[in-house]
């Protein structure tokens, strides 16, 4: 396969302060918006949750959608990610407009309950206070 020389690669990893530039879109194809954030579990390094920004134009009225990152799958022939749910029960999710909530145990398990996903246990568990190196 040969490239064009105005087309780059398309890249598996990305940096989580450039995540704007990855669109999102439904199944059917419609532009949804951008990812905003990846949420990674700093234990793991496995991403959990993922932001999406919805809505907004030159940066005024955006509404920021936290959701599981399972419910989103990423086509590689197009580059962006496809929202596994519809688009009304996105749109009908928890969301903020200015600043975000505190995501704690308690703001997961409603996005669990939301989306109907696992919880996830976001306690550092007993004995994790401290590190041994």
């Amino acid at each position: 396969m040969t490239m064009s020389t105005d087309q780059q690669p398309i890249q598996l990893l990305t940096h989580s302060n450039q995540t704007d530039v990855i669109k999102v879109k439904t199944r059917e194809g419609e532009k949804v918006g951008s990812v905003h954030s990846f949420l990674i579990n700093k234990r793991t390094g496995q991403t959990i949750y993922v932001v999406l920004t919805i809505g907004g134009f030159l940066g005024m009225g955006k509404a920021y959608y936290p959701m599981p990152f399972s419910l989103l799958a990423f086509d590689p022939a197009a580059d962006i990610y496809i929202v596994r749910i519809d688009r009304r029960a996105l749109e009908g999710g928890p969301s903020w407009a200015a600043n975000p909530p505190l995501f704690d145990q308690a703001y997961a398990n409603r996005l669990a309950s939301y989306y109907g996903t696992p919880l996830e246990d976001l306690s550092l568990g007993a004995g994790q206070a401290e590190i041994n190196l």
